[in-house]
C-alpha cells in the first residue's frame, strides 16, 4: 500500500510539469499532467516516442471523461459496461486536450484503469497521461525493477505498487466499431460491437 504523503507527492509533482511513474492494472504507467503540452512533450522526450503517435489519458470515472472529451450514448454505454477496466475508448477531444497528446487527431484515448491508485492519482492530478513506463521498442514493465533507468531517472517520483499483471489495454473505436489494439477483453469488447 501506497502511503497518502508519497501519493500526494507524486499529485504535486505532476502538477508542476513532471513525470511520475505509475502502476495500472496491465503494466507500469508514465504519468504527466495530459493538459500540458510542455508536460506531454516530456513524455514523448523519455520514451524516445514518435510524435506521430497519439498517448492516451486516464481519468478516474466517466464524469470526469465528459469535461474533456465529446461522448455518445453508444460510447457511454459501451463505458458502463467496460470501464474501469483494461480498455482504451477512442473519442471525439474537446478542445482543452491539447494536440500534443493526440499527434494533432481530432480523437484522443480514454483509459479509467481499474486500479485504485491509478484512479486516485487522476483525480488528484486531474487528467494524467496513460501510456507504458518504457522507452518505445522496448518491453513493457511489471515491477519497479523493469522501467527502465531512463525512464526511472526522468521521473520525479516513481510509485512502486508491486508487480503488475501485464498485457496490455484493448483500444477501440466504438463509433467506428473498431478494434484499434487488441488487448484485455478483446473477445468481449468485439462481442459488444457486434
Amino acid at each position: 500500500m501506497i502511503p497518502d504523503d508519497k501519493r500526494q507527492a507524486a499529485a504535486s509533482a505532476i502538477a508542476a510539469g513532471d513525470v511520475v511513474v505509475y502502476p495500472t492494472e496491465t503494466v507500469y504507467g508514465l504519468a504527466a499532467d495530459a493538459l500540458n503540452p510542455t508536460a506531454v512533450e516530456r513524455v514523448f522526450e523519455t520514451k524516445g516516442r514518435d510524435r506521430s503517435k497519439p498517448v492516451s489519458m486516464a481519468v478516474p470515472d466517466i464524469e470526469t471523461a465528459a469535461e474533456y472529451v465529446h461522448l455518445t450514448e453508444r460510447e457511454r454505454r459501451f463505458a458502463a459496461e467496460f470501464l474501469p477496466g483494461p480498455v482504451t475508448l477512442v473519442v471525439e477531444r474537446r478542445p482543452t486536450v491539447p494536440d500534443v497528446l493526440t499527434a494533432g487527431r481530432d480523437r484522443v484515448g480514454v483509459r479509467i484503469p481499474d486500479h485504485d491508485l491509478s484512479r486516485d492519482l487522476a483525480s488528484r492530478a486531474g487528467p494524467i497521461t496513460a501510456t507504458s513506463a518504457n522507452v518505445s521498442g522496448n518491453g513493457s514493465a511489471r515491477r519497479v525493477s523493469e522501467v527502465g533507468e531512463q525512464v526511472r531517472e526522468t521521473a520525479a517520483v516513481v510509485l512502486d505498487g508491486g508487480e503488475t499483471p501485464g498485457g496490455g489495454s484493448t483500444v477501440v473505436d466504438v463509433s467506428a466499431g473498431e478494434i484499434h489494439r487488441r488487448g484485455a477483453n478483446a473477445a468481449a469488447v468485439e462481442a459488444w460491437l457486434d
